[in-house]
């Protein structure tokens, strides 16, 4: 699992996403792709992200789409069979690590206290979701969480109240890998299909990253 770090190589932003149509998958891809945004996670929040899913691994696959929001074994294998290039969890679940691992799949659990990151740890991980990340206290928490692990090369992707105005203070950190977010294409602009909006901002974190 800790190739996760291998894989988000060179990909420092991660547009989190909620589609509700299928056939805004595409069109969303590419939008994210022209502003300079090269991964995504589709959160299994409703019904139309696994065929989104295998749309995007079909019509765009220069992007890098894994899955978000994956909390049992069986959406492990769902989201597999769907070609998802990675999977990130909100919590830490052994059971969905271990399907996780056994599929070959990388996958970072989330984690938020240091608990979390011993246990994470003892099951293969060195990439980690810090989660939420503004909420429960920001970098500065990170760095103080963090600390007594730093001999480890442990690295996270923050999600949680990340936006375009505290996105240059994550980037800078050495304890990030990448940075996920819904800012860039928030579900009411996919819905509207509000693509040069959401292409705007794309361009403005990848001018960031």
């Amino acid at each position: 699992m800790d190739r996760f770090r291998e894989l988000l190589a060179g990909q420092r932003i991660i547009a989190v996403l909620v589609i509700d149509e299928a056939t805004d998958a595409v069109p969303l891809a590419e939008t994210l792709l022209e502003g300079g945004v090269g991964a995504m996670e589709l959160t299994l929040r409703t019904p139309a992200a696994l065929e989104a899913m295998s749309v995007i691994r079909e019509r765009v696959p220069e992007i890098l789409v894994g899955a978000g929001t994956v909390l049992t074994r069986e959406q492990v294998r769902r989201v597999g069979d769907a070609g998802a290039a990675f999977a990130v969890a909100p919590g830490l679940n052994r059971d969905v690590m271990e399907e996780a691992a056994s599929a070959e799949l990388p996958f970072a659990p989330g984690v938020m206290t240091p608990s979390e990151i011993e246990a994470a740890v003892e099951l293969g991980c060195r990439t980690l979701k810090f989660f939420p990340a503004e909420p429960c206290g920001g970098l500065k928490y990170l760095k103080s969480a963090a600390g007594p692990y730093k001999h480890l090369d442990l690295q996270f992707i923050p999600l949680g109240g990340l936006n375009q105005d505290n996105l240059p203070g994550w980037l800078e950190s050495p304890l990030i890998c990448a940075v996920g977010g819904s800012w860039i294409a928030p579900r009411d602009l996919i819905r509207e299909h509000r693509w040069e909006e959401i292409g705007k901002r794309a361009a403005a974190a990848a001018a960031v990253a």
